[in-house]
């Protein structure tokens, strides 16, 4: 049996840094930002859907089309390197914004550089990666992004005090580490076995290439049960800072650092969680978390007192480990050869609706009966994600042959 370079894996993980980092920052500070100009939590919940509908048609498209190119850099590094350094550029525009105007056209310029290289970095995973490797190798690419939350909730929490500027140009600076660590570590035709002979055989549309799986309702459930499952998670994520702020009568920095416990513990648990998923199964591992989570939600609908919040998000944060960790794999052993891409813009096409739908469903909750209610509405989130998932059927490794050399 081949062995995972998890060396390679590790530096591939700054995409995930970069991208975990530049969220995190944005759904921790974004809002607060916000809601300098608007009161309204449900026109807040919209604005911050913005980017997500540009993610909605951008990203599948752009996973389709790095399936289907080839150039001297390779076939996802195109992407990387005109969106990269696009986002870190608009970062640093977006902490200097002057008013609502220029912050929302910041905010847009920002996002849309962001769905550029986003489903083409994550797909070199698969491109890399022998099926049987992928829970393992994403708890690794995930531990990246667990760092990249944590920084990005500590760090920037304690930069927010200093000023509001600070935690932007954090990410970018952290954004334009990351893109040269990739530039000059991935190199696709070297790393990808039988790049050359797979490189523009792929002449199919999305929805043919989700046709041609064979088991194309399979896909469908386990799409529904990652969209309902984000839809609950990005709520909780887009509001926690505010939650914090008027439910728990927090300061913001304190708010928004209390979301750095469910970082930290995925960061934790995030290669045990791969592991996981290799000895048990994906689907089996991820059905424990999403149990996990109910439970956890619930638990915290009950809550007032913020020790108490930080412990359960603690718990939250392991929970959530198994699922992130084994829900993208899952997708990717699903794909036929030579069309990563295009299931993983599938994978971002679903948390691309969770995050069109949740904030501003939450948002309008929250304007009409208030914060308590915003664990209870994932709970319920996730109790319809656990239905969609328990109706998937795990694919076997080798089922599907992937271009793989780690």
């Amino acid at each position: 049996m081949n062995k995972l370079n998890y060396q390679k894996i590790f530096l591939l993980g700054f995409g995930f840094f970069a991208v975990s980092i530049t969220w995190s920052v944005y759904n921790a500070f974004m809002p607060k930002i916000l809601s300098n100009f608007i009161h309204s939590a449900t026109l807040i919940g919209f604005i911050m859907t913005i980017d997500n509908y540009l993610a909605l048609f951008i990203q599948p498209a752009v996973g389709l089309k790095s399936d289907k190119i080839s150039t001297r850099f390779g076939k996802r590094m195109p992407f990387i390197m005109v969106g990269m350094p696009l986002a870190t550029l608009f970062l640093v525009l977006l902490a200097n914004y002057h008013n609502l105007a220029t912050l929302l056209v910041f905010l847009v310029l920002m996002n849309l550089s962001m769905s550029v290289f986003r489903s083409p970095v994550i797909a070199l995973m698969p491109d890399l990666t022998y099926s049987e490797h992928r829970s393992k190798a994403n708890s690794v690419i995930n531990l990246m992004g667990g760092i990249g939350a944590v920084i990005a909730y500590f760090a920037g929490s304690l930069l927010w005090d200093k000023s509001q500027k600070y935690p932007f140009y954090l990410a970018a600076a952290l954004m334009a580490v990351s893109f040269f660590v990739l530039y000059t570590f991935i190199k696709e035709k070297r790393d990808v076995t039988g790049y050359e002979s797979s490189s523009g055989r792929v002449k199919i549309g999305l929805l043919e290439g989700l046709r041609a799986s064979g088991n194309a309702k399979n896909v469908i459930y386990l799409l529904l049960a990652i969209c309902t499952w984000f839809i609950g998670y990005q709520g909780v994520e887009a509001f926690l800072t505010l939650y914090g702020v008027n439910l728990l009568g927090l300061k913001t920095s304190v708010a928004a650092m209390s979301f750095t416990f469910i970082s930290l513990s995925f960061l934790l648990f995030a290669f045990p969680a791969g592991i996981m998923g290799a000895k048990f199964g994906k689907k089996k591992t991820i059905i424990a978390g999403v149990a996990g989570i109910i439970i956890s939600f619930a638990v915290l609908a009950l809550l007032r007192n913020l020790l108490a919040v930080r412990a359960v998000l603690v718990v939250t944060g392991f929970f959530w480990a198994l699922i992130n960790i084994n829900s993208y794999p899952f997708v990717a052993d699903m794909a036929p050869e030579g069309q990563t891409g295009v299931y993983t813009g599938l994978y971002y096409l679903a948390s691309s609706v969770a995050a069109i739908v949740s904030p501003p469903l939450l948002g309008a909750l929250i304007d009409t009966a208030g914060y308590a209610y915003m664990f209870a509405y994932a709970s319920v989130c996730f109790v319809l994600a656990l239905v969609f998932i328990l109706k998937v059927k795990e694919v076997k490794p080798g089922n599907v042959v992937n271009r793989t050399v780690l």
